[in-house]
């Protein structure tokens, strides 16, 4: 009797045995997964949200291109003066903050845009004097651009180089005088002390 129950009892044993490690194995498969189908979906969050901080990134740059002023001269009467324009905007008013060290007061233009030759001639006449008539050079000047954006005012400075030229006049009658060509571009700063510096180190220097 026992010698007909004991392989029984030990082939339930055995196959009860056998579905605990099924379950387990089936637990394992189950909860590995899970874990994949969080890390999927986890990665799935990451990368969107990877896409999003991106989009807002190249959005926020689209708009700070926006509302940069990129201003460009045309030389009139002879050069005295630049008159000056934005394309993507309309440009009301400027100031011009010239290096302290010529003594100049900033100028301010309203309606339409300008530098005059007038403003800064003395100065950088005085400092070419001993050279030739014919000199030409760059004088930084830091320029706050204002205009309307829709319902919203806004300015923009920048560093730029205004492009000049003196000559001789006929026969030597009224002495030399400066005439402008242009402006570039020099750097996006709103900063006096970096103007200050950028003309101590391109100062036309008196002849020795």
């Amino acid at each position: 009797m026992n010698d007909d129950m004991t392989p029984s009892a030990f082939e339930r044993a055995e196959a009860a045995a056998t579905r605990r490690r099924w379950i387990t194995l089936a637990e394992v498969v189950g909860i590995a997964g899970l874990l994949i189908a969080g890390l999927s979906l986890w990665m799935s969050w990451s990368d969107r949200r990877a896409d999003q901080q991106e989009k807002q990134v190249e959005k926020a740059s689209e708009t700070k291109v926006k509302t940069l002023v990129l201003l460009t001269a045309t030389p009139q009467k002879d050069g005295k003066l630049l008159a000056l324009k934005d394309s993507a905007h309309e440009v009301q008013s400027i100031d011009v903050r010239f290096p302290a060290s010529l003594g100049i007061s900033a100028q301010s233009s309203v309606l339409d845009p300008r530098i005059e030759a007038s403003w800064f001639a003395a100065p950088i006449l005085a400092l070419t004097h001993d050279g030739s008539d014919k000199q030409q050079g760059r004088m930084p000047v830091l320029i706050t651009s204002s205009y309307w954006d829709a319902d919203q005012q806004r300015s923009d400075s920048a560093i730029y180089d205004v492009v000049w030229y003196t000559e001789g006049s006929f026969m030597g009658v009224s002495g030399r005088s400066l005439h402008l060509k242009g402006i570039l571009l020099r750097e996006r700063t709103a900063s006096p002390a970096r103007l200050e510096a950028i003309w101590a180190a391109e100062k036309p220097k008196p002849a020795g």
